[in-house]
């Protein structure tokens, strides 16, 4: 098979994804027509060279709807021979979609494609499209269907974390994000996001709050006790995990992944797409893989899709210079260090989507390009990039600068 290699990556800043938000009045598709212009301008790019482009979307509906990763292509002028084509696996929709594009160029189907992804949670409210899992009670009762709050709160209590564990971690993510953005880390990649007139709207993550400490946390209430207990959802998975005397529900809005707006884009290619383009490819998409996991407990998926990895690629956890993990919440993270006992400082090093938000379809290409940074900036070489999934599912892909 031929290598896939990856030439570049942009992604807008993080709007807060509410009605206040400075990404409010930018629709899906202005978002994702935008890095698909700023990854074509910057690095000169004829466009008839590309041969696919795959955006994640998890709520394809209303303006988002149909295939946005199309009406973007047109939109961003890209030549009309471009093909585009949006899907969903939840989360991991970004990254699926580098994935779902680096495996056309391995199979020598296409010589250079972008991989991305775009959600606006203010526009587009979480849930709008809609989900059959936890809508038919013949698919939900089987496989105890509960919230994916209590599924975090259920890894917490199964695993050990305490309410101080989930928040001091979530401290250490506003620190980190924090430092992040003052050391200019993330400035190569952002692509600000213009108005009609070139204004910038927003060039910076919206969502963060450096502030926080433990004390401010520790004032918040646990956002899914109610939920769990009134609602019947502690019981549910009681049941399935009978050895536990009750869900010990710790997370909140401080310690799990905030709701924002954004897109992201990667540029991929073969070695022969990138002498077409004429450009040197900055790192290798080495191995990627999918796992289902128990979907009551629900966010375990990258523990298991990270050991199938490793396998699948003939390494150890010790041959990864960094990981990256979606801070879906502070406890999937956590339990993710406590299975491979990696270090603190290995992992979500700029920080992560509980200080800087998770916009569902685009995170996935996000993180990808945020940890090739930091592995240049580091002068180190590998890197493993992963996602709990919605319904019990895990992806992850491992890459290395060349």
């Amino acid at each position: 098979m031929a290598d896939a290699y990856i030439y570049d990556h942009v992604r807008t800043p993080r709007g807060r994804g509410k009605k206040d938000g400075s990404l409010h009045e930018v629709t899906s598709n202005a978002l994702a027509t935008g890095v698909l212009e700023n990854i074509r301008d910057r690095n000169e790019l004829d466009t008839t060279l590309v041969d696919d482009v795959v955006f994640g979307c998890v709520d394809p509906v209303k303006e988002a709807g149909g295939d946005i990763t199309r009406t973007a292509v047109l939109q961003a002028g890209y030549d009309e021979s471009v093909p585009g084509v949006q899907l969903n696996r939840y989360c991991s929709s970004g990254l699926d979609s580098v994935n779902f594009a680096a495996a056309k160029i391995m199979a020598g189907v296409d010589d250079v494609a972008i991989g991305g992804g775009v959600e606006s949670m203010s526009r587009i409210g979480i849930g709008a499209a809609g989900n059959a899992w936890p809508m038919d009670p013949s698919a939900a009762l089987p496989s105890y269907f509960v919230p994916q709050g209590i599924s975090a709160d259920l890894i917490a209590t199964q695993y050990g974390f305490s309410r101080d564990d989930v928040d001091a971690y979530a401290v250490e993510s506003q620190k980190r994000a924090a430092k992040s953005w003052e050391e200019g880390r993330f400035k190569n990649a952002i692509a600000p996001v213009k108005d009609v007139n070139g204004l910038t709207i927003l060039d910076h993550d919206e969502h963060m709050r450096p502030s926080t400490d433990m004390q401010s946390l520790a004032s918040l209430n646990a956002s899914f006790a109610m939920m769990g207990e009134m609602g019947g959802f502690d019981g549910v998975s009681l049941q399935r995990y009978p050895q536990l005397e009750e869900v010990n529900h710790v997370h909140h809005a401080g310690n799990s992944s905030g709701i924002v707006d954004g897109s992201g884009a990667v540029l991929l290619g073969s070695e022969k797409g990138g002498k077409s383009m004429g450009l040197k490819p900055r790192a290798r998409i080495k191995a990627f893989t999918n796992i289902g996991s128990e979907p009551n407990i629900m966010l375990t998926g990258p523990v298991s899709v990270t050991e199938k990895l490793l396998k699948q690629a003939d390494m150890k956890v010790e041959d990864i210079d960094l990981f990256e993990l979606n801070e879906a919440f502070a406890s999937v993270v956590l339990r993710f260090m406590q299975a491979f006992e990696i270090p603190h400082d290995k992992i979500n090093v700029c920080g992560g989507a509980i200080a800087m938000g998770h916009p569902l379809g685009a995170t996935g290409a996000m993180i990808l390009g945020t940890v090739l940074d930091e592995l240049e900036r580091r002068d180190q070489n590998t890197a493993l990039i992963t996602l709990c999934v919605g319904a019990g599912m895990g992806t992850a892909t491992i890459i290395e600068r060349v």
